[in-house]
């Protein structure tokens, strides 16, 4: 799992996404909306667009991030998938966030579901429909609101491992903090333990799927 903090080095993000309005020496390149927005690699900005830093830092220090924390998960996390496929035949990645519950109310406020779980298949790319629909099965059961893609289809890790061709799914799965967590605090709140359960009757709903039922949701 993750050991630095997303406002310190995203690690769903593509160690090339370094973002030239804060890191010195970086040329810009093209346009990256993540990038552009503050949102790269090393962050500029957090929630309401406010600065983390005060000025920028340097390409060295950029670079120390990513060899101590970019390059080492991602190195573990392909073995992991590729061990997974080695003994399955298939592997199923789920990439778990959690997104603030003024986001969805913002981003949401045209949609007619303010959703408590948006599960991202970058529209089909990054994983089987069959897999997809077995997901937000097991959450609309639990009770639970839900989306596909909107507002969120999934990034860096979803683009990048999701081989649903060859048998690689990622579902990127993000949680309404305000299902867990007191949010002025960082509290867990009296629904964390529910959720936790919840989550795990999913996950046990996933390992369900029969072997033969990858390469049909594939096809």
């Amino acid at each position: 799992c993750a050991t630095a903090p997303r406002a310190y080095l995203d690690l769903n993000r593509g160690a090339e996404e370094l973002d030239p309005a804060l890191i010195s020496g970086v040329i810009r390149r093209g346009t990256n909306p993540r990038v552009s927005s503050g949102l790269g690699v090393i962050p500029r900005v957090v929630s309401g667009g406010r600065q983390i830093y005060r000025g920028k830092i340097s390409y060295s220090e950029a670079q120390t991030r990513l060899r101590g924390f970019w390059f080492p998960y991602h190195a573990e996390l392909d073995r992991l998938l590729q061990g997974a496929h080695t003994l399955f035949g298939s592997a199923i990645l789920l990439d778990c966030h959690s997104m603030p519950h003024e986001a969805i109310q913002s981003l949401c406020r045209n949609m007619p579901i303010k959703p408590e779980i948006v599960l991202g298949d970058r529209f089909g790319a990054a994983a089987s429909g069959g897999i997809v629909d077995r997901l937000e099965q097991l959450f609309l059961d639990a009770g639970l609101k839900v989306t596909r893609n909107k507002p969120f289809a999934g990034a860096y890790i979803a683009q990048h491992y999701g081989r649903p061709s060859q048998n690689q799914h990622v579902v990127q799965i993000e949680i309404d903090r305000a299902l867990y967590m007191n949010e002025s605090n960082l509290r867990p709140n009296r629904n964390f333990t529910h959720l936790k359960s919840l989550l795990g009757r999913v996950i046990a709903g996933i390992t369900d799927l029969g072997q033969s039922d990858l390469p049909l949701a594939a096809e």
